[in-house]
């Protein structure tokens, strides 16, 4: 056998965690269920003959807070899914028979970073802000890259530095930065097969509206097919000023999930 293996290509390469730290208190969706992570069992609470103990935890959540992917079968329009899904005839207390996160298959493929923050010269987009088509462009042209068939895109609005103040990062403060319905269409248009972001909706939330409705979400998972994945730490990324890098996206495997906590991992050339 010869040449350098895939792990000695990768030596040296640095690894960026794309996934916030999930605990409780953490921003959220009020509309999923709170996180909460309890130690169950401590050490001593039981001890072994040989004086080993063990401690455990009780983990409850949503399978859409905290950094997650988005399943096809999250959203419906009119009773409908991606591809026509009736969607009363795949539910029950189960879970989804089609289109949920186990139908997922781990990405690991090319990923675009689209920094709307530069094109705009700031940290942080502001709160309620609407990310346009001619936004993206831009930040595609900063890049000097271009978007192929099938790349995962991430979009930059800087909101991971809100993290800490969770009223603000969740909206209550003026709204949320993301992209408008044009700029989904622009995503698609591309070939994309997965969006993410940083913020808990991968939408323009304006003021004082909430999530009344989710265009961004209909047209991607309902219409197109395109997964989504939200609440992304991009700080780091957006430092290094990487367009494109290794990306590994690979949610808990829930079957009929929804949606699934994930820990995407940036992988960037040495």
């Amino acid at each position: 056998m010869t040449g350098t293996t895939l792990w000695q290509q990768l030596d040296g390469a640095e690894i960026v965690d794309l996934a916030q730290p999930m605990r409780a208190g953490m921003p959220q969706s009020p509309n999923h269920p709170r996180f909460r992570m309890v130690i169950e069992r401590r050490h001593g609470d039981m001890v072994r003959e040989d004086g080993g103990s063990a401690a455990n935890e009780l983990i409850v959540t949503g399978g859409h807070v905290g950094t997650h992917v988005d399943a096809l079968g999250h959203v419906s329009h009119d009773g409908h899914a991606y591809g026509g899904v009736e969607v009363a005839g795949i539910q029950s207390h189960q879970g989804l028979s089609r289109l949920g996160i186990d139908t997922f298959p781990p990405y690991v493929g090319r990923g675009v970073l689209l920094d709307v923050t530069a094109v705009h010269g700031v940290d942080v987009l502001p709160p309620g802000y609407e990310v346009t088509r001619d936004d993206l462009q831009a930040a595609l042209d900063r890049t000097g890259v271009a978007i192929r068939p099938g790349d995962a895109v991430l979009i930059g609005t800087g909101w991971s530095l809100e993290w800490n103040r969770p009223s603000r990062f969740v909206g209550e403060d003026g709204g949320v930065p993301g992209p408008g319905a044009d700029a989904a269409r622009w995503l698609v248009e591309r070939g994309v097969s997965v969006a993410g972001g940083e913020t808990i909706a991968f939408e323009h939330i304006a003021a004082g509206r909430g999530h009344a409705t989710l265009p961004v979400h209909r047209i991607l998972l309902v219409e197109a097919g395109v997964n989504i994945v939200e609440t992304m730490r991009l700080t780091r990324l957006r430092e290094l000023g990487a367009p494109e890098f290794l990306l590994v996206i690979n949610p808990l495997h829930v079957v009929g999930a929804t949606g699934a906590p994930v820990r995407p991992l940036a992988v960037l050339a040495p």
